[in-house]
């Protein structure tokens, strides 16, 4: 999957990546592993003598190059005593691996992570492991990318790299090391060079949290030591082309790199299926010669599918996917094996009229909804996590992750092709990666050496990701675009990868020599701003793909908010807007909530406690994110300039945050979550705050007919004051939208601070959406002529501090709980009980433990529900049995004028 090395002919001792860059390896990174927990000393991994395996390390010992005196050498013979080194997983920071000993206190706690000595990483680091071969008949080759910044590396004693070659966070390698390896225990040391993103190809963090003091140094993917016969197979990849819009064929292209490693010339045979289709190719290799062996319909009329699986994002079809198997053999004994796996979709993305990038995917329209992707901040992989992650970005309707650098392990696109979620990665703004081109970046400029780090780095994650069916781009510039130098070198990678999906140069409004015109806006905001600026067809309103935005602050659950910060620190968080906030930024732009709070307190009141700013702050922010959300599929489909893509800055904090997040560190939701899940519901009502139309959004593949939408106006008491039904709607599918009724400038009576209810159902009278609004008549007032780069001010704000009258209501709980296959729903019947006729505002239910703690994750049928007196609503919690620890799960009910209360749901 990677670009080989240029090696020595023998492929001894010294072998480097920077070259050579059309003959990309495969093979070693494919397949699912699990990884290792990084506690308890490192194990000695045991290498599979079978042809074609690759074994990754099962973890490392970590020690100071300050406290290691002994030579490289030594350090990298077998039997080294390790004595007071630390265990680190396969895959570890320094401080990921500090900190799973026990080295430092939690570091998303409070200001822990302040108190962690930046100096102690100012100097390399050891990563040493031990691995055993039985056969050294094979030929055996150390495989691995990830390593941040760079690294000198030995084997058993010797030398095979320095880091002059093994440089830059993406680049991959393969050593060849069969010279050294010996019969038993054999070891191999990285010394690690420190980590400065201004100065290396590496990763940073720019202002999206408070950065570790290491920086990420380490090795953050896998080390593979991988055995082959003679002959090895890289490179294996799979081209499809899909017949658009028919769907009803497509052809495949299977490619492979046959590398002789032998002295002597060769004979390989090298077999492959895909399902049930085999083939067959008989290949002769001069002494350490590679030639390409490719399979087409052509050769291989079993190439050539007839009613092929088709891949898609989720909510538009399924997500099958097919398995190529590679052998090569020689003299009849198996000497190397690939296997890969892909799907079959197209992608295109060319510019709409109004010059924006309008994707579309196997012929039909896509409206990218995303949000933006942020790693734990110590980069530990935990697949599960991940998983859940993902699962909780199709609950919410997105279909679109963008990983702005930090471009995660394999396993992670395997997931996302399995769930049907697209990403959009590619490289990360303003450090080194844009040095060259970005005058307002902190990266250094470049030299010759960090075009050719970059250009491997390029080919080494476009082998990576090709075959990956989730993967919609890749966006090789972010604030700004490569020159025309750096340009080529990722373009010239890219296609010798044979990259199957659109280049955007961008993630700005910038251009680049070869590609053009990025198609994507970078307009901001990312600090607070009222509902009603998403639907202005400017600045980051609805209009064109903004690549990244949001209102900023996302102020977490109090369960969260109790986890991560002290009662100190909590009674700053809503009594002082000026006050530094460790947990939001460590730019002085977005080092305090200022802007947030200030409109918080303008719209909703001032805050009487902590209690009363979080339950303010999450009407706030759902009814914000619901209108960025809503405000896109709103107009996707205008006749002028229509909005073609979203990314919500962002959709999940690498640590305990108070902004850019959809879901917090401990994946419990908030108003944002729930904003976000409405806004995107499959069939969906809502208002617009524009022009006060009510219309309903179609996501759904197919057309809806025999639709009935109906509006009300209530005063805060619950007094109605208008009503209007509207029957007969029909909306077609793939996100087209119809206008059911506008609503009047102005209703008699109607009170400032006024409810807005509206009703979707169906042609047999079944209620498919419902969409409650808190609104005033006296608008937030945008002051346009002062808009900066990360927002519009507000000079006057929306009166909803009507909402503070409202009478208290009771809500009554039922729940029950039915457990099967590890997996549990507790379903939840919320009943209005109080008389009178206020309604209960956004009411809450959330699923906890005995202890009165959140069981997470978990997925809501639906959340933060409104209901007027006499209505009940059903929900569904679905989540993994064993995150109850054996307690039996309760239900707390909480809302805007709602008692809290727990029921139990055993």
């Amino acid at each position: 999957m990677f670009p080989r090395p240029v090696l020595t002919r023998r492929y001894t001792t010294t072998t480097v990546v920077l070259g050579l860059l059309a003959t990309l390896a495969t093979g070693a990174w494919t397949g699912e592993r699990r990884p290792v927990s990084p506690h308890g000393p490192a194990e000695t991994t045991r290498v599979s003598d079978s042809a074609g395996a690759g074994t990754p390390l099962t973890g490392f010992a970590v020690q100071s190059t300050a406290r290691v005196s002994d030579s490289a050498a030594a350090v990298s013979s077998p039997g080294y005593p390790a004595t007071g080194w630390h265990p680190a997983g396969a895959r570890s920071t320094v401080l990921a691996a500090l900190l799973a000993d026990g080295v430092y206190a939690d570091p998303f706690h409070s200001t822990n992570l302040q108190r962690i000595a930046r100096a102690d990483f100012e100097v390399p680091w050891w990563y040493r492991s031990d691995f055993t071969v039985a056969d050294t008949a094979r030929r055996t080759f150390l495989d691995f990318s990830g390593v941040v910044s760079a690294a000198d590396v030995h084997v058993n004693g010797r030398q095979v790299a320095s880091a002059t070659d093994v440089r830059g966070a993406y680049t991959h390698h393969e050593l060849d090391i069969t010279s050294l390896v010996r019969s038993g225990t054999n070891t191999v040391a990285f010394r690690v060079r420190p980590n400065d993103p201004n100065k290396d190809l590496t990763m940073g963090w720019l202002d999206w949290l408070q950065p570790p003091p290491d920086r990420n140094m380490g090795i953050v993917r896998d080390v593979v030591v991988r055995r082959s016969g003679p002959v090895a197979l890289r490179d294996t990849h799979v081209t499809t082309e899909l017949a658009v819009p028919s769907l009803a064929t497509a052809d495949l292209t299977v490619k492979t790199r046959a590398r002789n490693d032998s002295d002597r010339p060769v004979t390989a045979d090298v077999r492959g299926s895909i399902g049930g289709t085999e083939f067959r190719r008989t290949v002769s290799l001069a002494a350490h010669e590679t030639r390409t062996v490719t399979f087409s319909p052509a050769d291989t009329p079993g190439l050539h599918l007839t009613e092929p699986r088709v891949w898609w994002p989720a909510g538009m079809g399924g997500q099958p996917l097919y398995d190529l198997g590679l052998t090569a053999s020689v003299a009849g004994e198996t000497s190397d094996t690939a296997h890969e796996t892909f799907g079959i979709r197209d992608v295109r993305a060319p510019l709409n009229s109004a010059g924006a990038r309008q994707y579309r995917i196997n012929g039909r329209p896509l409206l990218v909804k995303g949000g933006g992707w942020s790693p734990d901040e110590f980069l530990r992989w935990d697949r599960a996590y991940a998983e859940d992650r993902l699962k909780y970005a199709v609950d919410l309707g997105l279909n679109t992750i963008r990983l702005e650098g930090h471009l995660e392990p394999d396993e992670f696109f395997d997931l996302a092709d399995r769930h049907g979620v697209l990403t959009l990665p590619g490289w990360e703004c303003c450090d080194k990666w844009e040095g060259e081109v970005n005058p307002s970046g902190s990266g250094e400029k470049w030299n010759d050496s960090d075009h050719a780090v970059a250009k491997a780095s390029m080919a080494a994650e476009a082998a990576r990701l090709r075959d990956h069916p989730s993967v919609l781009s890749f966006l090789i510039g972010s604030d700004s675009a490569p020159d025309a130098t750096i340009e080529k070198g990722y373009l010239d990678a890219l296609r010798a990868a044979d990259w199957p999906v659109p280049v955007v140069p961008a993630a700005s409004d910038a251009s680049a020599p070869q590609l053009g015109a990025s198609g994507m806006k970078m307009t901001g905001p990312y600090d607070w701003v009222p509902p009603g600026y998403w639907y202005a067809k400017r600045e980051g309103g609805a209009t064109g793909f903004n690549s990244e935005t949001s209102a900023g602050p996302s102020i977490p659950t109090l369960d969260t908010l109790r986890r991560m910060m002290t009662p100190a620190e909590l009674d700053t968080l809503w009594k002082n807007p000026d006050a530094k906030q460790y947990h939001r930024s460590p730019s002085s732009t977005f080092g305090t909530l200022r802007i947030y709070d200030k409109a918080l307190a303008g719209r909703y009141g001032a805050p009487t406690g902590l209690t009363d700013y979080v339950r303010k702050a999450q009407l706030a922010q759902y009814e914000n994110v619901r209108a960025q959300f809503e405000a896109y599929g709103r107009n996707a489909t205008d006749a002028d300039r229509p909005a073609t893509g979203v990314i919500h800055w962002m959709f999940n904090s690498g640590w305990t945050s108070l902004h850019w997040q959809l879901t917090d560190r401990f994946l419990d939701q908030n108003g944002a979550y729930f904003g976000a899940k409405k806004a995107n519901e499959p069939l969906h009502v809502q208002y617009s705050y524009d022009d006060r139309s009510v219309v309903v959004v179609n996501n759904r593949p197919e057309g809806a007919r025999g639709l009935t939408a109906r509006a009300t106006l209530f005063d805060p008491d619950g007094t109605q004051k208008f009503d209007r039904t509207v029957t007969g709607m029909t909306v077609a599918g793939d996100g087209a939208h119809g206008t059911a009724l506008t609503l009047p400038s102005s209703v008699s009576g109607l009170s400032r601070t006024h409810l807005l209810r509206l009703v979707l159902t169906d042609a047999d009278g079944k209620e498919v959406s419902r969409n409650v609004y808190w609104l005033s008549t006296e608008p937030d007032t945008l002051d346009w002529s002062g808009t900066t780069w990360y927002y519009t001010p507000t000079t006057g704000y929306a009166d909803l501090k009507g909402l503070s009258s409202m009478a208290q209501v009771p809500v009554t709980a039922t729940a029950t709980t039915r457990a099967s296959d590890g997996t549990s729903t507790t379903t939840v019947t919320l009943r209005h009980a109080g008389g009178g006729t206020a309604p209960a505002l956004l009411t809450d239910a959330h699923l906890v433990d005995a202890q009165g703690q959140p069981v997470l994750p978990v997925r809501w049928s639906d959340n933060e529900v409104s209901l007027w007196p006499g209505e009940s609503v059903t929900l569904t919690a679905t989540y993994r049995t064993s995150d109850l620890h054996g307690s039996a799960p309760g239900v707390r009910v909480s809302g805007w004028n709602t008692p809290e209360r727990t029921v139990p749901a055993a």
